[in-house]
């Protein structure tokens, strides 16, 4: 599989994005996905980072973005959280939704290993940045593509 078009069908997308609305609904921490075809010469952390920009990610109210970017043909990927997120949780908060997303991607099962860290984080994010009667959806819950 070389083409990012063919990493999920258009069924698995809607499906990833219904997952993001749920993780968002208990929430005010904002999830997006990313997929790309390679880094090109870029360190894989380094691409993540600029398309968190890139997406206007940074400009959450409470600097709780997360950005899961995928390298469709490196076989890699990053879980990208802004700094109101780690300025609050321990060194290891996303080693669970890492390991959500590789038990799957290890079997070729791309649309279920990103529900799972979707949801994952979503739970991740409930303890330290819990939905309130005042939280918005502050970014799209598409998947943007590079």
């Amino acid at each position: 599989m070389s083409k990012v078009e063919d990493f999920l069908s258009k069924k698995d997308e809607e499906e990833i994005i219904e997952a993001i609305r749920t993780a968002e609904s208990h929430t005010s921490g904002e999830v997006r996905v990313h997929l790309e075809k390679t880094t090109g010469d870029l360190d894989i952390f380094d691409r993540a980072m600029e398309v968190f920009h890139m997406l206007k990610m940074d400009n959450t109210k409470h600097d709780n973005g997360v950005l899961i970017y995928v390298a469709v043909e490196d076989h890699n990927f990053v879980i990208y959280g802004d700094k109101g997120i780690n300025d609050v949780v321990p060194n290891n908060f996303w080693e669970s939704t890492k390991d959500a997303i590789v038990e799957k991607f290890k079997k070729g099962e791309f649309k279920q290993g990103l529900i799972d860290g979707i949801l994952t984080a979503g739970q991740q994010l409930k303890k330290h940045f819990p939905w309130s009667e005042d939280t918005r959806d502050e970014l799209s819950n598409e998947i943007s593509k590079g």
